[in-house]
């Protein structure tokens, strides 16, 4: 049954932009083009709201889904810290994770990543020594790649006649870092292999090891995390709460349970949405949150992808990873078990991330290539006030779609033994894990749960469960049709895969898209 996000909602049957997803970058886009006065209606299929950055709860504890850290945000003037005020009208509120974000753990080794590049610096040249001009030289670098993303995403929204001018001089500058992988550019620096498993350790953060990421995403992410980590104080669920009002304030709506059927289009161009149980909405803008291969699979007409030949497109690029999340709640406050606020990634001792990868994926029984683990109870100061005395972790690792694929027609909860045996199997590997970095924990636990890319592929409706969107390797870079417009006219697309992996990616995509549909800079505004 289609339910308001709140209350029972006025609906009207036209608006001035729908938006099919809500997740970061639906969210965003809607509220951005209801500052500009529009009637937005977000669509969301799932029952509660937020995409990757909703909530759950479960047995009396609550665990966030996508949102683990966020960087850039305590930095007055930075782009990211405005467009969170601007879409949430300066409510939401971020808590500081403190002076060590990451702790990469290889063997026994343990490498902490603080907040502050100069105090960064300091610590990679303390465990490196013999490798102080490497270091100096590709944090240098991770700064310039940035720098050059900004005209770079600029030419995805900004109209054609425009691009086609200036297209090729805003992006190339760009490609000089992105067709490169990220291990091509740090062996250019160092032969130290073990300096590049540490310096790429937050490779899980975009999904793909050094051999294969472009280095635009490594350093993107990189220099996110260089001012530190912060979490939305009172969990990620005040993402929705907060921007839900904005688009409320211009007479829009978010939808949940609100399952779309297909895009109408007449004469190339979109008019209006048809839902599953029949009813139509229209308006003058669609635009689709849902990612690009699931907008063309799931909700284009098979006619208009051949018109424009879009599955071509879809050969072009490919799908990021899949993965498994154990959810897990303690009995016990966070002080109590000595639950750190430090997120710790966790290596093999031999082998680089590739090989890592590669011998995992080729055996599952080999160790996990990467196993994350975050602590958001001790993150968000407002926890004890909801959950006293509790406290909950999150752990994270790769686990190919296929692991699973054989279940993808049963439906969620009710997937058979064999299914919950292997469940079962990952989730103890996992906590052992958990064990050996904080043994006081061991006999805390007071229920877990573990999500497969099936569980993901049923809330997020991406094809193969996969977290990031899109692959972000190289060529992902060079594919010209990743931008707000496409051929259809009135249909747009936001949402990571226009832009990059993560919460950030899709935030900012938002503003891309609104600035395609309104044809204004609204970063100016901003």
């Amino acid at each position: 049954m289609i339910q308001s996000y709140k209350q029972k909602p006025l609906l009207q049957d036209t608006y001035h932009t729908i938006i099919i997803g809500s997740g970061m970058g639906g969210l965003a886009t809607a509220a951005i083009l209801a500052k500009e006065g529009q009637r937005v209606l977000v669509l969301e299929r799932h029952y509660t709201a937020g995409g990757f950055t909703h909530v759950f709860k479960r047995k009396g504890y609550e665990w966030d889904v996508g949102i683990h850290y966020i960087g850039e945000v305590q930095r007055e003037n930075s782009m990211l810290k405005k467009l969170f005020d601007y879409v949430s009208d300066g409510e939401l509120k971020w808590a500081d994770m403190g002076d060590v974000y990451d702790r990469v753990i290889i063997g026994n080794k343990q490498y902490d990543f603080v907040k502050g590049v100069k105090n960064f610096k300091a610590k990679m040249i303390s465990y490196f020594p013999e490798e102080e001009q490497a270091i100096n030289t590709y944090i240098d670098l991770v700064f310039k790649a940035v720098k050059t993303s900004k005209n770079y995403y600029i030419s995805k929204a900004i109209s054609p006649f425009w691009n086609t001018i200036f297209g090729k001089y805003l992006k190339k500058p760009f490609h000089k870092y992105s067709d490169k992988t990220t291990y091509d550019v740090l062996s250019s620096l160092t032969k130290n292999e073990e300096l590049i498993k540490v310096l790429t350790a937050q490779y899980g953060d975009y999904g793909l090891p050094p051999k294969e990421s472009s280095f635009s995403m490594h350093a993107s992410v990189a220099r996110h995390y260089f001012d530190g980590g912060n979490f939305p104080i009172g969990g990620s669920s005040q993402i929705v709460k907060t921007i839900d009002p904005v688009i409320e304030s211009a007479g829009g709506t978010i939808l949940v349970s609100a399952e779309v059927n297909n895009v109408i289009i007449e004469k190339n161009k979109a008019i209006g949405v048809k839902m599953k149980d029949g009813k139509e909405f229209l308006a003058k803008n669609i635009v689709s949150s849902a990612g690009i291969i699931t907008t063309y699979n799931k909700i284009l007409p098979e006619s208009i992808l051949k018109k424009h030949q879009l599955n071509k497109q879809l050969q072009k690029v490919k799908p990021s990873v899949a993965h498994v999340s154990l959810y897990i709640g303690l009995e016990g406050s966070p002080e109590e078990l000595q639950i750190p606020k430090t997120n710790y990634w966790i290596y093999p001792e031999n082998g680089d991330h590739d090989t890592c990868v590669k011998n995992y994926l080729e055996d599952l029984s080999k160790p996990f290539p990467v196993v994350y683990m975050s602590f958001p109870c001790a993150k968000d100061p407002d926890w004890l006030n909801r959950y006293p005395g509790k406290s909950s972790i999150d752990i994270i690792t790769l686990v190919p779609y296929e692991t699973f694929e054989k279940w993808s027609d049963t439906s969620w909860k009710k997937r058979g033994d064999d299914y919950e045996t292997i469940k079962e199997n990952i989730a103890q590997r996992l906590l052992n894990e958990l064990y050996k970095q904080l043994p006081q924990v061991e006999g805390k636990i007071a229920c877990y749960e573990l999500s497969t890319p099936l569980t993901t592929q049923h809330f997020v409706n991406y094809q193969k469960g996969e977290v990031y969107g899109l692959a972000h390797g190289p060529s992902r870079f060079r594919q010209t049709f990743l931008k707000p417009r496409t051929p259809i006219k009135k249909f747009y697309l936001t949402g990571q895969d226009i832009v990059t992996a993560g919460v950030g990616g899709a935030l900012f995509s938002g503003a891309l898209t609104s600035m395609a549909i309104i044809g204004e800079n609204v970063l100016k505004k901003i």
